[in-house]
């Protein structure tokens, strides 16, 4: 992640909760918790009340589809970036923070209820198609009014599938889709 998109993620989020858009903060896609250190800082400072929930599968990535594919390289394959659910809470402990709700799944295990009822702001850097679409599907539905989902590698031509996925996802939804810095931000047109 870097410095500019970060920047952009955490804006986005300062912004929703000193609007006080209700719901509360999920990420899909958290790793060992890099851009999720940031964002409990962001909730901390901001003394917001959102609970914040982190979802990874910790086995790496799954399998690419037909979806993943570009002339152009082969960033990332099934199984890389694997590491554990205790690496992630390690690095909230030694950063001095509080670890989010985290769930250890595939993002197609994972059912609508284990997701909060309403979410104000959603991060999702789950890389490939199927796994974009399959966090857009769990939060799109809960998303809050005014809140905004963050889809990353969005227009980074090493990873098409991120691009794909929204895409096809909200051809047929009411929503206003921004593109900035490889970064999806997207809100429901209401």
């Amino acid at each position: 992640m870097d410095k500019k998109r970060l920047g952009i993620i955490l804006s986005e989020l300062e912004n929703i909760i000193t609007r006080g858009i209700e719901g509360d903060v999920v990420e899909l896609g958290c790793y060992i918790g890099t851009t999720s250190l940031f964002i409990r800082r962001i909730l901390d400072r901001l003394d917001s009340n959102k609970s914040f929930h982190a979802y990874d599968s910790f086995a790496g990535l799954p399998a690419k589809t037909i979806e993943d594919a570009s002339v152009i390289g082969s960033d990332f394959k099934g199984g890389e970036l694997k590491t554990s659910k205790r690496e992630l809470i390690r690095n909230f402990k030694k950063a001095g923070l509080q670890p989010p709700t985290i769930r250890k799944a595939w993002f197609n295990e994972l059912k609508p209820y284990d997701l909060p009822d309403s979410i104000a702001f959603a991060f999702i850097d789950s890389d490939f198609y199927r796994s974009i679409v399959d966090s857009l599907n769990l939060v799109w539905p809960r998303l809050a009014r005014d809140g905004v989902v963050i889809v990353d590698d969005f227009m980074r031509s090493h990873l098409p599938g991120a691009t794909r996925a929204v895409n096809d996802f909200f051809s047929n939804k009411p929503a206003k889709v921004r593109h900035r810095s490889n970064l999806a931000l997207i809100c429901k047109d209401n």
